[in-house]
């Protein structure tokens, strides 16, 4: 068996588990594991320190999930954005493709919370076929995202199988896969599944480190792996209260990326996702976070700093001095030109959003 395989099955998921390696009280934790499931690889239970530090918080259960049900379990609306099962077509030339609903980490801020780790595994390749129809019969789209879950931890030949329909659609341009792998099971990428990957050029891999503690000799050996394969890499990082919502650590994480071939391209503000409420900065925070990047390093290492507005209205731009302040609203202008007010405090009403 291959050693991603054998750390996969050695991943903890359940709060007994890991109470044999931190002192902690396995009992606050059950009602949580049954809502939202936990998994942790060995390899990220070894950045862990102790209770609270920022790659402890990312991964393990916390009550606070259950706390916020004035939240939307699906706020970017991406179920009705779905024409067919396992693909969102939020935007005129791009879709998503739900290549599985598994991950190495269940992360605990994740948007799509609500049925990440709840299906099981052997169904992950199946069904697809309504997918590839819809991409066959939509020829704007030229771009095609796997995301899930994560696609990488399909194994190879079923993950080129996805790939190779993919590519037998002619007005398909461009492939993007987006994958956690390199920060929590970097084992997997392989010589043999960066073979298989330059296959299929031009292909793109955003991954999603969150802190400078997740990059490690082993994230970046994979990380080259990749690189040396021709596949460009970028990062998409979710600001996290208590985790990098300081000037210091993003701007230590976005200039160790680089240091491993990897360039910054998104901080996304964290999502108003049921169970992930515990996370969330307002917005004022993030700008100040990237006015103190700004100047202060490289370019290169400075991303986009974006929101995906509620209600599957696209991802909006914020700089430092973009956007206009009605009260304690940011009025966002999104692709289509529309002023989409966005509560700037965390204890603002997201449901009461324009559809």
């Amino acid at each position: 068996m291959e050693q991603w395989k054998r750390s996969l099955a050695a991943c903890i998921t359940s709060p007994e588990e890991l109470a044999g390696y931190f002192s902690l009280d396995p009992e606050p934790l059950r009602a949580v594991v049954d809502k939202y499931p936990m998994r942790i690889s060995p390899h990220y239970l070894s950045l862990m320190h102790g209770d609270g530090d920022p790659v402890w918080r990312q991964c393990v259960p916390d009550p606070r999930e259950l706390k916020d049900d004035g939240l939307e379990s699906d706020p970017l609306h991406e179920e009705f954005l779905s024409p067919v099962p396992r693909l969102i077509h939020r935007y005129p030339d791009r879709v998503v493709l739900l290549a599985g609903s598994q991950c190495t980490v269940y992360c605990r801020f994740c948007m799509r919370k609500r049925t990440i780790g709840c299906t099981p595994g052997a169904s992950d390749h199946q069904g697809l076929d309504d997918a590839f129809h819809y991409l066959e019969k939509t020829p704007a789209i030229r771009d095609v995202i796997l995301s899930g879950g994560d696609p990488m931890l399909l194994v190879d030949d079923e993950l080129e199988d996805i790939l190779l329909r993919i590519r037998r659609i002619p007005h398909v341009e461009i492939v993007r896969i987006g994958t956690r792998v390199p920060v929590t099971l970097p084992y997997r990428i392989t010589p043999r599944l960066c073979r298989m990957l330059k296959q299929f050029h031009p292909l793109y891999i955003n991954t999603h480190f969150n802190h400078p503690l997740e990059i490690t000799a082993e994230s970046a050996d994979a990380c080259s792996l990749l690189a040396d394969a021709g596949i460009p890499l970028g990062n998409q990082t979710v600001l996290l209260r208590g985790v990098n919502d300081d000037t210091d650590t993003m701007k230590r994480l976005m200039q160790k990326l680089l240091m491993i071939r990897v360039r910054p391209y998104y901080l996304h503000q964290m999502d108003p996702v049921r169970g992930g409420g515990h996370f969330r900065t307002d917005v004022k925070k993030g700008m100040e976070v990237m006015a103190g990047l700004r100047g202060h390093t490289s370019g290169m290492a400075i991303p986009y700093y974006v929101i995906d507005v509620p209600g599957g209205k696209g991802k909006v731009p914020v700089l430092p001095d973009s956007g206009r302040f009605v009260g304690d609203t940011l009025l966002l202008r999104n692709y289509q030109g529309e002023d989409i007010p966005y509560p700037v405090t965390l204890d603002s009403d997201f449901t009461t959003l324009p559809e």
